[in-house]
């Protein structure tokens, strides 16, 4: 069976990156009908927070990326790692390293100046002298000195590593706390996992490892290390090319599907399509399909996909998802007309659920001011008669529906021998309070009648006000 996981460090909030290495590994699990992992690597007592553990298990939830297993906290897995760095001591395969830090930065210092590769030289991998007083010693891995490492990575190709290019590796600190690639090998082995899909920034560390999964007599799983996302400069993505928390695209109004969507397509594709459903990510979903080059994050593009996403989302899962905008913005939902048909007259516009919601006000909210450029443009002296005429004609309408609607305004417009423009911009600023709406038919009757004969009065108010000060 596959198993994949996931292994973020709790260091800092879970962002594009990782939720792009999270991602990739839920749906090569699903693909293959296998298992997926949440552990959370937080040996790092010092920089871990929980505050970070509940943004990452509250962004893992929000994107719907479900795990048959964990979370699993490796501060919980201490003794383990403690009985497996015993085993290798007990087997000669690792060892007291007693170098100081000041003798480690001396030594790296004159191979600098002899224009070797710093790194550490072996000197305690055989030592069976009497230790230096009053230094607390790290335990490192005796790597092999000979041969060679062979990673066949499933996204880069086969890459070969001498192990004279790798020095002895620290898996216990003088502290005696384990090292990241002690705990991972470990972890990895105990939970069975068939393949380890993670950023091309650990490929530095796979060797070593898996020299490690061997000295354990451990399976070796598959790799497949997947290119960085880069900045629009080309630089390593950063908070100024929107690497924030996952959450903060949740508060900026993008739908989970949406960014999911987007971050499958940086650097894996189907042909020639763009828009995915989760499902047809699993179905189509292949690691030998992603790209080795890194890709580049593009907010336009994401904001593209997500105005995709919204019109085409099932409208109850949009209402749910638009809801919280909703009460942010102080609306009260039972004063206006149900939030399904709202959203689905509003879908085809919107970006963000963010605009959605402001759009949406003015159906449940009387406003007290129309926007001032539509107001210059459209609420002038001219439009004064064709607002009277076609409040007349809505106010004998016995039956508010969108068809009734629009024909009184195309017989105001007959009537006074004027485009339909002429009346149907001044309408719409009229009740809606701005320039820009849905179909204004469809509009006027989720507004509702009394409402926009109301909101008319005060569009004719406001005209004989601008008339009387001109």
């Amino acid at each position: 069976m596959v198993k994949t996981r996931f292994a973020p460090s709790p260091t800092g909030y879970l962002h594009i990156g990782g939720v792009r290495t999270a991602l990739f590994s839920w749906l090569y699990a699903k693909k293959n009908q296998g298992e997926f992992t949440l552990r959370i690597e937080d040996t790092d007592r010092e920089r871990s927070t929980q505050a970070s553990v509940d943004a990452i298990l509250e962004g893992m939830s929000w994107l719907g990326l479900d795990y048959d297993h964990g979370p699993i906290y490796q501060t919980d897995r201490f003794d383990r790692y403690k009985a497996v760095i015993q085993g290798l001591m007990e087997k000669g395969l690792a060892y007291y390293c007693y170098a100081s830090p000041e003798e480690l930065d001396a030594m790296r210092e004159q191979q600098r100046a002899n224009g070797e590769k710093p790194r550490y030289d072996g000197r305690y991998r055989d030592f069976i002298g009497s230790p230096p007083e009053n230094v607390k010693p790290v335990i490192r891995f005796k790597n092999p000195q000979e041969g060679e490492v062979l990673i066949e990575d499933l996204v880069k190709g086969d890459i070969r590593v001498a192990n004279s290019e790798l020095d002895d590796l620290i898996i216990a600190r003088s502290d005696g706390t384990p090292t990241y690639n002690l705990t991972v090998v470990v972890d990895d082995w105990d939970m069975g996992m068939t393949h380890v899909i993670r950023g091309d920034d650990h490929i530095n560390n796979t060797p070593r490892q898996i020299n490690l999964y061997k000295a354990l007599g451990a399976p070796v799983p598959k790799f497949a290390h997947i290119p960085m996302v880069l900045g629009s400069d080309g630089s390593r993505l950063s908070k100024r090319h929107g690497a924030v928390s996952v959450l903060q695209y949740r508060e900026e109004g993008f739908l989970p599907e949406a960014l999911l969507n987007y971050l499958v397509r940086l650097g894996w594709s189907y042909q020639d399509q763009e828009i995915f459903s989760l499902s047809e990510m699993i179905e189509y979903f292949d690691l030998e399909d992603v790209n080795a080059s890194p890709s580049t994050f593009n907010q336009e593009k994401l904001l593209w996909i997500n105005q995709q996403h919204i019109q085409t989302t099932p409208i109850d899962n949009l209402v749910k998802h638009l809801t919280p905008f909703m009460i942010q913005k102080g609306v009260d939902l039972s004063n206006g007309p149900e939030l399904q048909k709202v959203v689905d007259l509003l879908r085809e516009r919107a970006k963000t659920l963010i605009e959605m919601a402001d759009g949406a006000s003015y159906f449940y909210h009387d406003f007290e001011s129309f926007d001032a450029n539509a107001a210059k443009k459209h609420l002038r002296p001219v439009a004064a008669e064709p607002l009277q005429v076609l409040q007349a004609k809505l106010a004998e309408l016995s039956e508010w529906k969108a068809e009734a609607i629009h024909q009184a305004i195309h017989n105001t417009a007959d009537a006074l021998a004027i485009g339909m423009g002429k009346i149907g911009m001044p309408l719409r600023v009229a009740i809606t309070g701005g320039g820009q709406s849905p179909s204004i038919d469809a509009t006027a009757e989720l507004i509702g009648q009394q409402r926009c004969l109301a909101r008319i009065d005060m569009a004719l108010a406001f005209i004989a006000e601008r008339q009387a000060n001109a």
